[in-house]
């Protein structure tokens, strides 16, 4: 699903014009959409009160669309107008034609009349500002939206429901305004806008919602950046052929694991393996073989000379001459930053590995400050930076980096030739031709130590599979999301492993088959 920024909405508004799908029929679609979600929200409307914010914009009239087909429905519907201001509209008319009480804010100095609408409503719908240009809400939005915020404080019950936008939040950036409530739920019309899956505004959305608007997919060809969803992800899911053997789903070689920094090998191998590849073998420093011979009985082993439960100087000349056999390399989880390290990594970018990579952890960090490795690494190549190691490999402070994660991981991804997976809320999965796709996970239950080693592991064994690089990351990130979710689902956001996530990978999978739907 294409993920949009406000100024890329209004161009494929107007494309659309131009292929014979006109603004009045866009808004009508909109509304009826807008007003079956309202009713799923709320359940069986009929004698139900709803409020109806209506803006000055499109987003207003797209407002008073809904609330005219709510009451067809048998919807108690009351509007309050903020800033628009012809009574004669046809909109409006249509509203008033079915009895809709309606009010205008700039007449309503007291707030009289809407503490009469608010107290006999069971939700409120936001359609005062959708993608417009942001503005910092003042005037009579900011009074009347504060309002809504006490009276939802009062009653916990009452559903606040945002119009494509929450009023007040960035349609581009996720910034919000202080006066913004936070609300239930959002239905977004057309195609989703990239503030809502940016923080602190995805802290204002609530559950978030689709409305198809029928635009056809050329007024929208051209836009590079995407939202993964079920349906997406199925999509990349690798075939399971009946007669196949560990061979068809490919070798992966996960050269992982230090003295300090024991478990993460761990991790990384059966994230591999959950994801369906079909032979792993850990490379890892000799002296912590015994460890992981015990734990890790699928695993085949490659025991690498170390110094000190470190990958020593002769680990790479040792490794060399066993990658031939497999078809992609996990490097980087758990080595460690030790100096020793730096001579093992060397010796990679000295002999330019030619097998498809997935980097990560302490593998990036021994490439911050080394000049031209982007070069140096293979074409096939996946780098899966949380922001801290992304600092460390730009330059850049973590919060300029947070701040416009999209736009960032795009731009190294082309700067480097790879492919870029920056984790954390809302993973970013940027290619070197400027494609990105943005996951829709952001979940706590995520946020411990060893799930980027899951994850690292996961889009190794997928490339394994015969998945491109920019798909194996995308699926990776999407199924160790939504194994995240399966793991809120039973174990709730505080406390949840690494390991928890390992077996919920397969599930996770299962569950894309099965016809899986978010948001």
């Amino acid at each position: 699903m294409k993920l949009v920024s406000a100024q890329e909405m209004r161009d494929i508004e107007k494309k659309a014009g131009g292929l014979g799908v006109d603004a009045s029929t866009l808004m009508e679609r909109a509304g009826l959409g807008v007003a079956r979600e309202v009713a799923g929200v709320l359940g069986d409307v009929s004698g139900r009160g709803v409020l109806v914010l209506v803006g000055p914009g499109n987003n207003g009239g797209d407002g008073l669309v809904a609330a005219r087909h709510l009451r067809d429905w048998g919807a108690r519907v009351s509007l309050y107008l903020l800033g628009r201001e012809n009574p004669e509209e046809p909109l409006l008319v249509e509203c008033r034609r079915r009895q809709i009480p309606w009010a205008r804010a700039e007449e309503d100095q007291d707030q009289a009349v809407l503490g009469r609408f608010l107290a006999s409503a069971d939700g409120v719908v936001d359609a005062i500002f959708g993608t417009g240009r942001f503005r910092p809400l003042e005037g009579v939005f900011k009074p009347v939206l504060e309002r809504v915020t006490e009276e939802k404080r009062r009653r916990p019950a009452l559903k606040l429901i945002a119009l494509d936008l929450p009023s007040g939040l960035d349609a581009d950036t996720g910034r919000v305004d202080p006066a913004t409530p936070v609300f239930d739920a959002t239905i977004t019309v057309g195609y989703p806008k990239r503030g809502l899956y940016a923080f602190p505004g995805a802290s204002h959305t609530g559950k978030i919602a689709f409305v198809d608007l029928g635009i056809p997919a050329e007024a929208a060809a051209g836009i590079a950046t995407e939202l993964l969803t079920p349906e997406g992800a199925t999509r990349l899911l690798p075939p399971r052929p009946a007669d196949a053997n560990k061979g068809s789903f490919g070798r992966v070689l996960v050269v992982a694991g230090s003295e300090n920094y024991v478990g993460a090998a761990s991790l990384a191998c059966m994230g591999t393996y959950r994801v369906g590849a079909g032979l792993v073998t850990l490379a890892a420093p000799r002296s912590l073989h015994h460890i992981y011979a015990a734990s890790l009985t699928e695993v085949t082993h490659l025991p690498l000379p170390d110094e000190g439960g470190y990958l020593g100087a002769g680990a790479w000349q040792a490794l060399s001459e066993s990658i031939t056999g497999y078809d992609v390399v996990l490097l980087g989880c758990g080595i460690s930053r030790a100096p020793v390290v730096a001579c093992f990594m060397d010796g990679l970018l000295a002999a330019g590995l030619k097998k498809p990579l997935v980097l990560d952890a302490d593998g990036l960090n021994h490439l911050a400050g080394r000049e031209g490795w982007g070069a140096k690494l293979p074409e096939a190549a996946v780098l899966t930076p949380h922001p801290g190691e992304m600092a460390r490999l730009t330059g850049l402070p973590v919060g300029e980096i947070q701040d416009n994660r999209l736009e960032t991981a795009r731009r190294f991804a082309g700067k480097w030739g790879k492919v870029l997976v920056l984790k954390g809320a809302f993973t970013v999965i940027a290619s070197p031709g400027r494609e990105a796709r943005l996951s829709p996970f952001a979940n706590p239950a995520l946020a411990s130590a060893g799930t980027g080693d899951v994850l690292s592991g996961a889009i190794a064994g997928l490339l394994a599979q015969g998945l491109s690089p920019f798909d194996a990351a995308s699926l990776g990130v999407f199924l160790h999301g939504l194994a995240g979710e399966l793991a809120d689902e039973t174990l709730g956001k505080a406390g949840v492993l690494a390991s928890d996530l390992l077996p919920l990978l397969p599930r996770a999978i299962e569950r894309l088959k099965g016809g899986y739907r978010n948001g």
